[in-house]
């Protein structure tokens, strides 16, 4: 790695950092650059910026070094700076999850939305929580609403648990170890809403991710399978057994999965299924309901 022999100031440092990351073929080097270098003198990019003439000790320089090495290896921004901003709220990051993506913050969106449309509700379930992410802010947008989260790796459990605790939800989100529905057995037509983020990308196509996804974050949260559906149908099979009537199913889900997973939510007795897409255009979500008693219907 080239060294960096600027002389250590805020905008000196940001400058030879921002063009080591460029060389690595980084999309966005100069915002890595001021995350990094905000991270590594811990201020924020804001002050970091109004303050390009500041002199960095030598101890602070070296922190920001290390960290520019990590990048230009590629691992993810968020994993280096150990957290990730999203839907408003600062939530730990570690290799035992995935990343919280933008496209999910919709899902979260979508979820409310039915909340307060088809509600109160008083219980939903997030399948393959990873950091908690999503049940974390289901809890914090809907004060009402207790949410059980699922997720069979430790490593992503104790995150979440992190997450939980430091978001002061431990009251409402409850966090259980298995694989999806395996614990929660008790709760039969039982929950309000089953909403899940699970992997959707098909096997043979992992190796063509960019290196930050395919080498850092966790394969049993990416790899859906043959075709990337593998556990959205065992979410479209298994949920109506918790689901109270006109509870629904709210997945996340992988281009070109729509009509595939539409078709299986029908077949498994699914009404009002409904396709949204994220930001760039992309099918990315689908969600259905569990038929309600004809008096129940709004």
């Amino acid at each position: 790695m080239k060294a960096l022999t600027v002389e250590p100031t805020v905008g000196g440092l940001l400058a030879a950092g921002a063009a080591l990351l460029d060389e690595a073929g980084l999309p966005s080097p100069r915002r890595d650059a001021e995350w990094l270098l905000a991270d590594a003198l811990g201020t924020d990019r804001l002050r970091l910026v109004l303050g390009l003439d500041r002199v960095v000790p030598a101890e602070l320089a070296g922190r920001f070094r290390e960290r520019i090495a990590r990048r230009m290896a590629h691992e993810p921004l968020q994993y280096i700076l150990g957290y990730e901003e999203w839907r408003g709220l600062r939530l730990k990051t570690a290799p035992a999850a995935l990343i919280p993506r933008p496209e999910t913050e919709l899902l979260v969106e979508w979820a409310v939305e039915l909340e307060r449309a088809e509600g109160p509700w008083r219980l939903a379930a997030d399948v393959g929580a990873g950091t908690g992410a999503i049940a974390c802010a289901l809890a914090a947008a809907a004060p009402r609403l207790e949410v059980v989260a699922v997720e069979r790796s430790t490593g992503a459990l104790v995150l979440a648990a992190a997450n939980v605790e430091a978001l002061g939800l431990g009251r409402r989100v409850r966090l259980v170890a298995g694989d999806l529905f395996d614990p929660l057995g008790g709760l039969q037509a039982a929950v309000d809403l089953v909403v899940s983020n699970p992997p959707y990308i098909a096997s043979g196509d992992i190796e063509g991710l960019p290196p930050e996804v395919r080498d850092w974050e966790p394969r049993e949260a990416l790899d859906g399978g043959p075709d990337g559906m593998a556990v959205h149908r065992r979410l479209v099979a298994e949920s109506p057994r918790i689901l109270r009537p006109a509870g629904w199913l709210l997945m996340e889900m992988g281009e070109r999965q729509a009509e595939p997973l539409r078709a299986s939510m029908e077949a498994n007795g699914f009404e009002r299924v409904e396709v949204r897409r994220d930001l760039r255009g992309v099918e990315r979500m689908i969600a259905g309901r569990v038929p309600a008693p004809e008096a129940w219907v709004r």
